[in-house]
């Protein structure tokens, strides 16, 4: 039986970035600089954020990871967990990368199994951890119907969950390409609320209670996208906030060190 590459405990670990995640944040948001006018919205719904988080985004870059990594954990000022292919691990140059910056490594074939196991471990002992509730990349930028893994997690871990908003990233560095493309595109980072969900009852009602809190999830992270990227769940969002469903909270951006911009 295949294992994943788990965190380690709670009772051995700190909280805390390492001196090495923080370095490669920083390095991150020194390249975002080449390829992206960054706007940051929302970042204090994280600060000062203390138990289990659960960090729930849209997908549709490769560049999204880098840009939560890279914003997110000087924010917070906590380590973020991250899950990924176990054979990532093992490449040369990036798979130490990838070990030191708290990714936990699942094992093709045994995904669903082993990559619940490893979140809800993270979870468990009080950490941080980013998920994907799409499961992979949209290839059209816009919201897909989640995969309700996500909701499970949360349930069975009582954990915050804090939806993020990305918009973008997918000018950046789209799907398909090796790499990124050069160039100041405007690129938008929204962090929302912190929330929690609970589905009582038994059988059909908790089944129902469940896939209400999976559109839940998916309609708050859709209320910080603009109304082109919401995708699935835009009826969701239009019913939710009726005719101001196509704006996008006023808050005013703030750069990377947190002022705002004129």
């Amino acid at each position: 039986m295949s294992r994943a590459a788990g965190p380690p405990s709670a009772a051995s670990a700190d909280d805390d970035p390492t001196w090495f995640i923080r370095a490669t944040d920083a390095f991150g948001r020194l390249t975002w600089r080449l390829f992206g006018r960054v706007q940051l919205h929302g970042l204090e719904h994280v600060r000062g954020l203390e138990g289990p988080v659960l960090l729930v985004a849209n997908h549709v870059s490769n560049a999204d990871a880098t840009l939560i990594a890279s914003y997110l954990t000087p924010a917070l000022g906590r380590r973020i967990y991250w899950l990924g292919k176990r054979e990532a691990l093992d490449w040369p140059i990036v798979g130490p990368i990838l070990r030191h910056n708290a990714v936990m490594g699942i094992q093709r074939g045994a995904a669903d199994v082993e990559a619940f196991r490893a979140a809800r471990r993270v979870l468990d002992e009080g950490h941080v951890l980013v998920v994907f509730p799409e499961g992979t990349r949209s290839p059209s930028g816009a919201l897909q119907e989640a995969k309700e893994g996500t909701t499970i997690l949360a349930l069975r871990t009582g954990a915050r969950i804090v939806p993020v908003g990305l918009a973008g990233t997918r000018r950046v560095w789209p799907r398909g390409q090796r790499l990124p493309h050069p160039g100041l595109r405007r690129v938008v980072v929204r962090v929302g609320e912190p929330f929690t969900i609970a589905a009582g009852g038994t059988g059909s009602e908790r089944r129902a209670a469940q896939v209400a809190a999976t559109t839940e999830i998916m309609t708050r992270i859709a209320a910080l996208l603009p109304a082109a990227q919401r995708g699935a769940y835009a009826a969701d969002r239009d019913a939710a906030d009726g005719p101001s469903a196509n704006a996008v909270a006023p808050d005013p951006p703030t750069r990377p060190s947190g002022d705002p911009v004129p």
